[in-house]
């Protein structure tokens, strides 16, 4: 045995050992006993799983270690036992059952190494050597992200504000929770200035990294932060690759605090909305420290997870008066003290106010304190955001940042209200603009010396939540009706062309639709290759959200069908199904309301695939019932193939594989009839597949054979890997192991290159059933484990019948069909 699978035998046994002396120290419950209290708990566990993982026969999952542990800490509270504060912590078995999988892993990827030595060694020497077996990925790489904002430098006061946050950090670094300091107060009173001053202070006292998310929680005109969006970016940024990011909130967070466990990072959360949304993105390391601003207190932050509420006040006189000297020089306020202080008065000690009036003052130099103090008193414009008091107003603040633009740069800052957000990039606004982008970069460049934006990623914008709803009243003020339309326009037309280009380098199968050409003026980025389509469909995933329902909105009713048609994949393959549900529920409204049939079968059908995925069976079925009718109507033998090849699916899924073969038949019919080889093929292998449902093995080695001859001469990889492994499912049934190995390994190398990692996880299962059957026990039981963690990261019900073959024979059920 290697190091590796010596050390991971040890971790496994000293973690079991760990279970056995809590289960003993609450008064040693019998097995039954704890399967009854989880069950009442509503984590049930079973009595067969019970007895393995505690013989250390297999890797408790994380479920089972939640639902043990809560067993047995219900019954020491029945038996009124004081358990140890260490075997009662989640968090602390969560860090080390987190490390117990880190090294179980890098045991696999050394075996995996050993093998293919091996294999080269046999290849040199004229010998035969076995093949080697997929496994996982390696172990995750040590990243140490560097995500903070750069400093003000123009910063004064707020010691009072420091040393209550200094005092959260003991000097010996011996904390013994996560210190959480709360920053609330109005917009602009300087919140995130502050907190980010402090993170750079004390940066480095966090060696593995600083994490830093704006949450939006109060942008006047788009969604807060989704805490599992933004958790995908902090998983990313730690090195968790992307095919390995959970689906769930839950599956998530869990794995970012287990990420952290033993690490020091500094996670900074700002401008949150309400506690829920900051929740998730608590560290639980006590070498970490977390770091929240907010315009509200979050009470529920501070009560139940004793968050250090700083209630940050507007600066003092002499603290604002300090901050304008420092931006505008000494002499030059003190030339015009009385012109000074009334400026200071108008802003209220709102920094950001401040800044901007120094901002101007400094650009125009020749301008008097006196007159900027004069114009002040022009009437508000952001009423909803004086908050009763005229002090507070920095509309008037606002206008002095914009007027000093020049025309093409204030034309510019106004159609940025008309963008979704939650962040804007250069051909973006050289669409709205209708310009080049290497005007639209000068622009934004502008704006941002004019703290009228700000570049929070590189070539990526955001407008402070007040200054986008400034422009977003100057757009409607100014703008005609006529020119805000064709601005947004363009804008939709960059989005969706784009996205469409990038669509079609992912999934180059799918069906075209046909796009009126881009209006004159709108910005294209050019996509080369598949890296690139997804690198820029996930920088834009957020935007594209925002923008169907922009479209929708402004009744822009093609482009939002079209739009969403175009992102389905994409969100179908991360497995962001309540997103892709709720874009083609816009979809049907826009396209139902621009009386577009063809833009409702599509959307119907899209929509019946994310109930497909989630297992709303009933309403996957009405709404393939509909796309099917609306595609018959409009003569669409393609389109109603495609619906019948889903309904087919549906059938399967609820065990009337008769039924699926009529449907999987009529679509080949269909496909066959049009003359379209990549749907014959898929039909054939969905007939294939019945077929070996049904028992009948020869016929589906005939059908799956033929499948896969079309799919290679077109190209179709993706359904190569459907057919791969339906032939290696008959090729099981016939107790064929060799082969059947064989197939589900060359599917697994192309759900991999396809980046599907639900159907990688139910060819794994398969690949298991004939390890198993092939007697290699060992093996079976690697690629069972392998599909259990992918489908808990999907959060999807097949992880039961996986976690049935590890504690049990194997059942023999099937993979399911792409949708």
């Amino acid at each position: 045995m290697s190091g590796s699978g010596r050390e991971a035998q040890e971790a496994l046994a000293r973690f079991v050992g760990e279970l056995k002396r809590l289960r003993q120290l609450a008064g040693a419950p019998s097995l039954n006993t704890l399967v009854a209290i989880s069950a009442s708990l509503r984590q049930p566990l079973a009595r067969s799983t019970l007895s393995d993982k505690l013989t250390a026969k297999s890797l408790p999952d994380w479920p089972f270690v939640v639902a043990f542990v809560n067993a047995c800490l219900a019954h020491a509270d029945q038996a009124g036992i004081q358990l140890p504060a260490e075997l009662t912590d989640l968090s602390r078995w969560d860090a080390e059952h987190w490390q117990l999988l880190r090294i179980a892993d890098a045991a696999r990827t050394e075996d995996r190494l050993r093998t293919a030595a091996h294999i080269q060694l046999g290849r040199r020497s004229g010998g035969t050597s076995p093949p080697a077996q997929p496994g996982p990925a390696g172990p995750l790489d040590q990243v140490t992200p560097r995500q903070l904002p750069a400093a003000v430098p123009s910063f004064v006061g707020r010691r009072a504000a420091l040393a209550r946050l200094a005092a959260l950090l003991p000097a010996d670094g011996s904390a013994a929770t996560v210190p959480i300091a709360l920053i609330s107060g109005m917009a602009g009173v300087g919140k995130t200035t502050l907190a980010v001053r402090y993170a750079h202070q004390v940066a480095d006292r966090f060696p593995d990294g600083q994490l830093y998310v704006n949450l939006r929680g109060f942008d006047a005109t788009g969604p807060a932060a989704n805490p599992a969006e933004v958790l995908r970016e902090f998983l990313e940024a730690l090195g968790v690759p992307a095919q390995r990011v959970p689906v769930g909130l839950d599956a998530r967070s869990g794995l970012f605090r287990s990420l952290l466990a033993g690490r020091q990072v500094l996670v900074l959360l700002d401008n949150a909305g309400d506690a829920d949304q900051v929740r998730p993105l608590l560290p639980s390391s006590p070498g970490c420290l977390a770091l929240i601003t907010s315009r509200g207190h979050l009470p529920g932050l501070v009560t139940i997870e004793e968050a250090h509420p700083i209630i940050l006040d507007p600066l003092s006189r002499m603290e604002a008066y300090e901050l304008l000297a420092q931006r505008l020089g000494m002499a030059r306020v003190e030339n015009e003290p009385e012109a000074a202080n009334r400026i200071i008065a108008a802003a209220a000690g709102l920094p950001l106010a401040l800044a901007i009036v120094a901002s101007r003052a400094a650009i125009q130099a020749g301008l008097s304190l006196g007159r900027l103090a004069d114009e002040l008193t022009e009437p508000a414009v952001l009423d909803s955001f004086s908050h009763g008091d005229p002090r507070a107003d920095i509309r008037t603040v606002f206008s002095w940042s914009y007027r000093n633009l020049d025309p093409t740069s204030a034309r510019a800052f106004r159609l940025l209200g008309l963008h979704p957000g939650p962040d804007v990039c250069v051909p973006a606004l050289a669409s709205l603009a209708g310009v080049p982008e290497a005007q639209a970069g000068r622009t934004l460049a502008a704006l941002v010396r004019a703290n009228l934006a700000a570049e929070q990623l590189p070539a990526r914008f955001v407008l402070h939540d007040l200054l986008r709803a400034y422009a977003a009243e100057l757009v409607a003020g100014h703008e005609p009706e006529t020119v805000r339309r064709e601005a947004l326009g363009r804008l939709l037309d960059y989005y969706l062309h784009t996205a469409y280009a990038a669509d079609l380098l992912l999934y180059d199968q799918r069906d075209p639709i046909s796009l009126a050409p881009a209006r004159t003026g709108t910005a294209a980025t050019p996509l080369t290759d598949r890296a690139q389509a997804w690198r820029w469909l996930a920088r834009e995933h957020q935007v594209l959200l925002a923008v169907v329902g922009l479209a929708v909105d402004a009744r822009f009713d093609t482009h939002a069908w079209q739009l969403a048609w175009t992102v389905n994949t994409y969100l179908d393959r991360l497995g962001a199904w309540q997103e892709q549900l709720v874009v083609q529920e816009r979809a049907l409204v826009a396209a139902s309301r621009a009386d577009d049939r063809d833009g409702q079968a599509r959307a119907h059908r899209n929509r019946a695939v994310a109930c497909l995925r989630l297992e709303d069976y009933d309403q996957a079925h009405d709404h393939l019932d509909r796309s099917l009718a609306l595609y018959t109507t409009l003569g669409d033998a393609i389109g109603s193939a495609r619906a019948h090849l889903n309904l087919g699916i549906l059938a399967e899924r609820q065990g009337r594989y008769q039924q699926a073969l009529y449907h999987a038949e009529q679509a080949r019919d269909l496909f066959t009839a049009a003359g379209n080889t990549n749907g014959t093929a898929n039909a054939l292998n969905n007939i294939g597949w019945y077929h070996s449902q049904l028992g009948n093995y020869r016929q589906a080695l005939d059908r799956c054979t033929q499948a896969l001859v079309l799919q290679q001469q077109v190209g179709n990889r993706y359904w190569q890997a459907h057919t791969w492994d339906s032939l290696g499912y008959v090729h099981f049934r016939l107790d064929h192991q060799a082969e059947a190995i064989r197939c589900y390994e060359n599917a697994l190398v192309l759900w991999r290159e396809a980046a599907e990692r639900y159907y990688e996880a139910t060819t794994l299962t398969h690949l298991g059933d004939s390890q198993h059957a092939a007697g290699a026990l060992d093996l079976a039981r690697d690629a069972w484990q392998r599909a259990l963690e992918i489908l808990e990261q999907l959060g999807h019900l097949d992880a039961e019948k996986v976690r049935a073959r590890l504690r049990s024979e194997p059942t023999q059920s099937a993979p399911t069909r792409s949708v």
